[in-house]
């Protein structure tokens, strides 16, 4: 691949000149690509959330709510907006005079009120609150349809010997649907790790200083100072990253039995 063969160079893809292993060298010992990578792994903590509650949802949902279709359209609609929109929203909602803090002062509850997208310490985790909020939807999709795929001679029978409705849903149900979560956790752990570029260059554009930049966002600043080396070698890396998961992703869905 064109990419791999740049990360070995350094300057214009005109005139590049060989560097070897430099570029990697100078990326791992480069204190903003190591906080970048940091807040990829952060960002992972999103992934229980988002499962824990796509998953708690889509158990309530099961049990035949009325107005089933109705709420699964609201919480998936999320999931189908483009990124480029819910960037925009939500930075109205979260800058310091937003929709939020506005709400918080309202209610009297000012001093919960922060400066979401400008502190250094709460910035990643703004972040990491829309990527849940937008893959909702698609997880209480997918553990909706995976439990009504189950026979309902199963829950049937639990009823019948006495089960109650936790009983039901967390020794029953939860453990029949077991590979689609592993599946789930994987597909979302990718996602994390290279599809969040939009929603950081949008609320803060890694700032404040390195503070919530990731891997794609370091990539881009990279290939825009002129350093395509540098960017090839982070590009490499997410690539290497990406593929192993995609690998796991493919060994839980033949253990699943997913096609």
């Amino acid at each position: 691949m064109q990419v791999v063969r740049d990360s070995f160079y350094a300057g214009s893809f005109d005139s590049p000149i060989w560097v070897g292993l430099d570029n990697y060298k100078g990326v791992i010992h480069d204190p903003s690509f190591r906080q970048s990578l940091l807040n990829n792994f952060k960002l992972l903590v999103a992934v229980p959330v988002m499962l824990g509650l796509g998953l708690a949802i889509a158990l309530v949902l099961n049990d035949r709510v009325r107005g089933m279709r109705q709420y699964q359209a609201i919480v998936f609609l999320p999931y189908v907006l483009p990124a480029t929109a819910i960037g925009l929203c939500f930075s109205f909602v979260l800058q310091e005079n937003g929709v939020l803090n506005t709400a918080l002062r309202g209610a009297h509850l000012g001093f919960l009120a922060q400066d979401w997208l400008g502190n250094s310490h709460l910035a990643i985790g703004s972040v990491g609150g829309l990527v849940v909020w937008q893959q909702l939807g698609f997880c209480v999709v997918v553990f909706t349809a995976a439990l009504l795929a189950l026979p309902p001679e199963t829950s049937e029978a639990a009823r019948i010997d006495g089960a109650g409705w936790w009983a039901l849903q967390l020794r029953v149900l939860v453990p029949q649907i077991r590979p689609i979560i592993e599946l789930l956790a994987v597909i979302q752990v990718i996602t994390v790790l290279s599809w969040v570029f939009n929603y950081v260059y949008i609320l803060t554009s890694g700032g404040p200083g390195y503070s919530s930049s990731v891997m794609e966002l370091y990539i881009w600043r990279s290939f825009s100072s002129g350093a395509n080396g540098t960017a090839a070698s982070v590009a490499v890396m997410l690539l290497g990253m990406a593929s192993v998961l995609i690998g796991l992703s493919l060994w839980v869905r033949r253990r699943a039995g997913v096609t």
